[in-house]
């Protein structure tokens, strides 16, 4: 499998005792300027409606996508016609879009766990950084499916 946009990496022995042992990460971007991923199997300890902004939000999980950014929240989905401005990834799966609609969607139902998947921070990498890393052996490259994205971990 090659290193690319959709693909999943996981972690090995070189990263044990770091943040990122036993982790598996979803690569959402991946181009000139280097790549973007989540941690799709540590669930955070806190649900949506557990943050004071989306304090009347239904109960949703958080996964703890990686150590950039952990202030703001990030997702994927699978289901462009109920959340605008999302980016293909790959296969049916979209980078963001509009937050509104997805909490939305959340509320009503009308989007579950299978659909949607909301990330506190990320992992990233600059131009050459992933593919040394993958070079030097820090992480496996592996194909995965929509699916094992939405996985309950």
């Amino acid at each position: 499998m090659l290193l690319q946009q959709g693909a999943f990496i996981s972690s090995t022995a070189l990263l044990n005792e770091t943040v990122f042992e036993h982790t598996k990460i979803f690569i959402a971007e991946y181009n000139e300027k280097g790549a973007l991923g989540f941690v799709i199997d540590k669930v955070f300890p806190r649900r949506l409606n557990e943050l004071e902004e989306f304090k009347n939000c239904r109960p949703f999980p958080i996964y703890e996508g990686g150590p950039v950014d952990q202030e703001h929240l990030y997702f994927v989905h699978q289901r462009p016609e109920l959340i605008d401005d999302g980016v293909l990834i790959d296969d049916g799966l979209y980078f963001g879009g509009n937050f509104q609609q997805a909490t939305a969607a959340i509320n009503n139902h009308t989007i579950t766990t299978a659909d949607l998947k909301i990330f506190i921070g990320y992992c990233g990498w600059n131009a050459g950084e992933l593919e040394a890393e993958t070079e030097e052996g820090s992480w496996t490259v592996e194909e995965g499916t929509a699916e094992e994205v939405f996985m309950n971990w």
